[in-house]
């Protein structure tokens, strides 16, 4: 018999996690609330605690966190503070804490994974994705379920005592793209907007039936850092000299600034692409989205789809050229399923059944 199923939702995904609560009462036919009591406090010198209003003993507990959320703020020394994600990690450490060991089984669920970026050495630098996963599994961690990993093989970190799930939304995405853009799935060509995304272009041509695909080539001087990015010194497209007729989507994890993506449209666009969807996992606007606006206007891009797996403001998400696909009854089913020692792959992958449902969609040509 599967342990009490419990959450644990910090403010930083308070409205997801409230979602998922909901979806996991609608699977389960129960009005039971699965979400546990508890508070993050903080002391005006921003040392902080967690403390847990009720009982964790022998229940399988799910902490959902989204590292990247920067509008949640607390008062601190001379004013207000917006939390960043090392304050965010640290937080899962406290709720860790305040259970004490009494929990039959803890699965932490970060779909933007904890310093994704930083996942390998080159030189004399700091492994934090690695230590912050080895960190996690030494406080009783059992699984993590991250999404669209930067770098799956990170995992290779912490090979024995807590599972790594790595699951991808480019299935939840696309199927609501197709509904909402009327799209021809025979005319639609994947680009991803360097050699890092092309596993992912690959993998959406392939759900779309095994359309054609290609990327840009992309350089950087790392020997400079200007406004926290290497600055982009060659950025060619290999693909078709004509792109007339075609339905371009542009695929990648995740927008940053969001210039090389911007920079990619534009070159399509010179190749007569029809129309150009931008698709990303994480859409955090490092910088605004000011770039976006003007893109849009100029008609660079049609649309942006991206995921509620990360904070994106209100206002942003009011804009004509956004479109979030919710992925909260996914990750209800996730936990749902874990929580029943069920396998969780087909909704980690979905490559399958996306494509199965992208043939039957009346609109498929």
């Amino acid at each position: 018999m599967e342990s009490k199923l419990k959450l644990v939702v910090p403010k930083n995904f308070e409205d997801f996690g409230k979602k998922v609560n909901q979806k996991l009462k609608l699977i389960r036919n129960t009005d039971e609330n699965y979400i546990i009591d508890m508070k993050l406090e903080r002391f005006n010198n921003g040392e902080g605690k967690c403390v847990l209003n009720e009982s964790v003993r022998g229940c399988d507990i799910y902490i959902l966190s989204d590292i990247s959320n920067y509008d949640v703020t607390y008062e601190c020394q001379r004013g207000i503070h917006y939390m960043m994600p090392d304050e965010h990690y640290q937080d899962i450490k406290r709720i860790l804490s305040a259970m004490s060991g009494h929990a039959d089984k803890i699965t932490v669920v970060m779909p933007l994974l904890y310093q994704s970026r930083q996942d390998k050495r080159s030189s004399r630098e700091s492994l934090d994705c690695a230590m912050a996963l080895q960190d996690l599994m030494s406080n009783e961690v059992r699984e993590l379920v991250t999404f669209d990993a930067h770098n799956p093989t990170v995992a290779n970190a912490v090979p024995n005592k807590m599972t790594f799930s790595n699951g991808y939304a480019t299935g939840d995405m696309i199927l609501d793209m197709i509904k909402n853009e009327n799209l021809n799935t025979n005319k639609i060509f994947v680009v991803s907007p360097d050699e890092g995304a092309i596993s992912k272009a690959r993998f959406l041509a392939d759900i779309l039936g095994g359309n054609n695909y290609g990327n840009f080539v992309k350089r950087r001087n790392y020997d400079k850092l200007e406004g926290g990015s290497h600055p982009i010194t060659y950025h060619e497209f290999k693909g078709p000299k004509s792109l007339e007729g075609m339905d371009v989507i542009l695929i990648d994890d995740m927008i940053a600034t969001g210039g090389s993506l911007i920079d990619s449209a534009k070159r399509l666009k010179e190749r007569r692409a029809n129309h150009i969807y931008l698709m990303t996992t994480f859409a955090l606007f490092t910088k605004g989205i000011d770039k976006f606006e003007e893109a849009y206007n100029l008609g660079i891009f049609d649309k942006l789809y991206s995921t509620n797996l990360a904070y994106v403001p209100e206002e942003y998400k009011s804009m004509p050229w956004f479109h979030s696909v919710d992925c909260s009854s996914k990750v209800a089913n996730i936990i749902s399923d874990l929580n029943e020692g069920k396998s969780i792959r087909h909704f980690l992958n979905g490559k399958e059944e996306t494509a199965q449902k992208i043939k039957t969609l009346s609109i498929h040509k």
